[in-house]
C-alpha cells in the first residue's frame, strides 16, 4: 500500500471538507475554499475528523494516484487552514521590486521594467531595507499556484554562478564558480 496515501488526514478545527458523487472534493476554512476533482480509482470518506483516501487496485497507477491525491488533499486543508507563504530576495546591484495592486513591477537589469500580473488569489508584498536586498514576500492558500507563479517569478532573471546576481528563494544555496581567475 502507498506510503503516503495509507495515512488519515487530520482535520483541524473550523475546516468543513465536502465530497460530491462526482468524486469532487471541497474544503471551507476561515481563509477561503478550495476544490479538487478527484479521479474515479480512488474513494474519499471523512470519518470522525479524519479524511480516508482508498484505492480501486493496487495497478501501479492507482498506487500513484493514491498518494498524489492524499497530498494535494492534506495541501488544500493545510492552505485554508493556515495558507502557505513564499520569499524570494532580489539579488543584485540596482535590483528593485515592488508591488501596487495585483502588478508586480521589478527591475532586474534589463533595458525596461517587468510588470507582473499576479492571480488575485495570491497576496504579495514587498520589504526594501537599507544595506539589504529586496524581499517578495508571497501568501496564498493554493499551495501549487503559489509555487508556480514564485517559478515564475524566479525564471525572470535566475542566479547566475558566478556573483550570485538574480532572484533565488530565501534559505536557497547557489553554487559559485570562481571564474577566469581560477585557470591560471
Amino acid at each position: 500500500m502507498s506510503r503516503i496515501g495509507k495515512l488519515p488526514i487530520s482535520l483541524p478545527k473550523g475546516v468543513e471538507v465536502v465530497v460530491d458523487g462526482d468524486n469532487v472534493v471541497t474544503v471551507k476554512g476561515k481563509l477561503g475554499t478550495l476544490t479538487q476533482k478527484v479521479n474515479p480509482a480512488i474513494s474519499v470518506a471523512v470519518q470522525d475528523e479524519h479524511i480516508v483516501l482508498t484505492r480501486a487496485t493496487d495497478q501501479k497507477q492507482h498506487k500513484a494516484l493514491h498518494g498524489l491525491y492524499r497530498a494535494l488533499i492534506a495541501n488544500m486543508v493545510h492552505g485554508v487552514s493556515e495558507g502557505f507563504k513564499t520569499v524570494q530576495a532580489v539579488v543584485g546591484v540596482g535590483y528593485k521590486a515592488q508591488v501596487q495592486g495585483q502588478i508586480l513591477e521589478l527591475s532586474l537589469g534589463y533595458s525596461h521594467n517587468i510588470f507582473f500580473e499576479l492571480p488575485k488569489e495570491i497576496k504579495c508584498e514587498t520589504v526594501t531595507e537599507k544595506g539589504k536586498d529586496p524581499l517578495i514576500i508571497m501568501t496564498s492558500i493554493d499551495k501549487q499556484l503559489l509555487g508556480q507563479v514564485a517559478a515564475k517569478i524566479r525564471s525572470l532573471r535566475k542566479p547566475e554562478p558566478y556573483k550570485g546576481k538574480g532572484i533565488r528563494f530565501q534559505g536557497e544555496v547557489i553554487r559559485k564558480k570562481a571564474g577566469k581567475a581560477a585557470a591560471k
